[in-house]
């Protein structure tokens, strides 16, 4: 007699094929790994730079923006802020506005590191848009920021 809760091997195959959530972490654990090996001579991750990258603005950015901006939550910015910190890369002060929020500058050794990181960053990039073909990474990058 079949269970009607149990899943077949077809339906995990199928899953295994089309699902999107899959491929979309897949993907970028890919693309990130890439990127974190790119960076390593810089002792810097994907992660880090694209923090980084989110710091550099004329003024002073607030948690909450470099938040939504990189899709995490502020108790994931402030973990991820802390190494940074310590190498004197960011620094984070009380908002004079709001003495409970913090404002995010990046100081000039991280602007200095930063400077390193985007030749390898444009490198890196070129080489992952060539492996897309085209229109592969304007669409890709259309459809993504769709789904997020």
């Amino acid at each position: 007699m079949s269970n009607p809760n149990a899943v077949t091997f077809d339906i995990t195959c199928m899953v295994r094929d089309t699902c999107l959530c899959l491929h979309l972490q897949r993907a970028a654990r890919a693309t990130a790994r890439r990127f974190d090996a790119a960076f390593r001579p810089l002792d810097l991750t994907n992660g880090q730079f694209s923090l980084l990258m989110s710091l550099n603005r004329p003024d002073p950015a607030n948690m909450r923006g470099v938040a939504n901006l990189l899709a995490m939550d502020r108790t994931t910015l402030t973990a991820a802020l802390k190494p940074l910190e310590r190498r004197g890369l960011v620094v984070v002060t009380v908002d004079p506005n709001d003495r409970r929020g913090r404002l995010l500058t990046l100081t000039p050794g991280g602007r200095r590191l930063l400077a390193k990181a985007t030749p390898i960053w444009q490198r890196e990039h070129a080489a992952v848009d060539a492996l897309l073909g085209e229109p592969g990474p304007d669409r890709l990058r259309a459809d993504l920021r769709t789904l997020s």
